[in-house]
């Protein structure tokens, strides 16, 4: 009879800290990789942000608008940036393209309070900016802490104007306010969800009043005439702005080890900066490789630069007939031949709240990325379901490379769980499976990941596309 520990080492699945034993050279390897991504992270807190950073980088590192080129070969990187707020690019493989692709899909966009088109308004004294949350949110989570507004400002003469305030030590922050312990008896009697409401996410913005004592709303004018003199922008210039509030937050180190990441928007960000750079690492690939930086996947991947649209299916007929590939039905035939990791964080394990996860099927901060079979909620509902066949293929890849995963699902069956952008690429027969890196506090204004597990995907990520 076989020695039992023996056995055990042989049959049992190993989970272990990707920590344990690591060399010195390596943390510092981990270390400065995740130095580069909070960095990134910091000048890239919008998708309109990440996609114009992601552009610059592409370009030092090669890629070309595929609008400039009139035919591309095998080697050639190209990149098609969707109207500055999702962006597809792609290095041309060896092999035909018609023979399927690699994808890696990850989106830039994150839960937020955007402005209402008509924002501006003074009550009491104070002027403040009207919000409507994006995406899951706890509202509650965005009382009291500092926050930033980014984005743009069109005028009806198409001049764009940029907005950034916030983020800088000599510039003023903006805030929610909350109601004090003192007088909130009536508030901390409600469920958590009904304590702030939509409508009361209003941002203070001012106090300040115009030098005119006889002129109604003082406060709002003072702003107004700020806003001119900086931008030149009016109130109805506000109706077709995209500003966003965010917290003001820098990305930070996390923890006396300094082994965590803690900052805003890493769902889905940092998934989006591994693939990304792992993209810049792929030379003369065998099967083209292709990286999807998406927008909208948090408020269900709608609109003309989620995934929904049809926009990354004209990137690849592009891709097509500048390959000089043209037949009927390619396309669809492309798909059905292509491979995917769907790119989005994993729940990891968060031992103060463990009762909503099944320990053995869970991801954990520090193991590496979680493969999620399966994503959905209760029943898979919603859910694409890799086939076993791609699982397994996928397995071999990391373990040929040494990569670090576990096999993972978000929370418990009757809990609840999410979904990413992967069955929308299923839905055209793509083979897919999500492929992400757990965090705690998923959602929030601050969430936590794991350097190593974002190293750990930006090297999977890699393996994946010159296996």
């Amino acid at each position: 009879m076989q020695d039992a520990e023996t056995l055990k080492k042989e049959l049992f699945r190993e989970e272990k800290s990707g920590w344990e034993g690591m060399e010195e050279a390596k943390k510092h390897e981990i270390f400065d990789y995740c130095n580069r991504y909070m960095s990134f992270l910091n000048c890239s807190k919008t998708e309109r942000e990440f996609v114009a950073n992601a552009k610059i980088e592409a370009e030092e590192k090669g890629f070309r608008d595929i609008a400039t080129m009139t035919q591309i070969k095998p080697g050639d990187k190209v990149y098609y940036s969707n109207r500055d707020k999702s962006m597809y690019l792609a290095v041309i493989g060896t092999e035909s393209i018609e023979k399927g692709i690699r994808i890696i899909g990850a989106h830039v966009d994150s839960p937020r309070l955007d402005l209402k088109p008509n924002p501006l308004y003074e009550d009491s004294g104070f002027a403040y900016f009207k919000t409507h949350y994006y995406g899951g949110i706890k509202k509650y989570q965005w009382t009291t802490i500092p926050l930033a507004i980014h984005g743009v400002i069109v005028k009806t003469n198409g001049e764009k104007v940029t907005i950034c305030i916030g983020e800088e030590e000599d510039e003023p922050i903006f805030t929610i306010t909350d109601l004090l312990p003192h007088l909130a008896q009536e508030q901390m009697e409600k469920k958590l969800k009904e304590a702030i409401s939509g409508e009361d996410l209003n941002v203070l913005i001012g106090n300040m009043p115009y030098d005119e004592s006889k002129v109604s709303e003082r406060v709002k004018l003072n702003i107004l005439s700020i806003f001119h003199e900086k931008y030149g922008i009016t109130e109805a210039d506000l109706s077709s702005a995209e500003l966003e509030v965010v917290p003001a937050f820098r990305a930070r180190s996390l923890g006396f080890d300094s082994s965590m990441v803690a900052a805003y928007g890493q769902d889905d960000k940092v998934c989006a900066y591994t693939a990304l750079t792992a993209l810049f690492e792929v030379e003369s690939p065998k099967t083209t490789s292709v990286c999807i930086l998406s927008d909208k996947e948090e408020i269900g991947s709608m609109g003309n630069t989620g995934m929904e649209s049809h926009v990354f299916d004209a990137f690849i007929a592009e891709l097509l007939d500048k390959a000089g590939i043209n037949r009927p039905n390619l396309l669809e035939k492309v798909f059905v031949a292509s491979e995917m990791l769907s790119a989005d964080v994993d729940a990891g394990l968060d031992p103060i709240y463990a009762h909503v996860s099944e320990k053995n099927n869970a991801a954990y901060l520090g193991q590496g990325v979680g493969l999620n079979k399966y994503t959905g909620a209760r029943g898979k509902s919603g859910a694409s379901d890799a086939n076993a066949e791609f699982v397994a293929k996928v397995r071999n890849i990391f373990e040929k490379n040494a990569i670090t995963y576990k096999i993972s699902e978000l929370g418990k069956v009757d809990v609840g769980g999410g979904g990413t952008i992967a069955y929308i690429l299923a839905n055209k027969g793509v083979d897919v499976i999500d492929c992400g890196i757990p965090v705690l506090s998923m959602h929030a204004p601050y969430e936590v990941t794991s350097k190593y597990d974002v190293y750990t995907a930006y090297r999977a990520y890699q393996a994946f596309w010159k296996e």
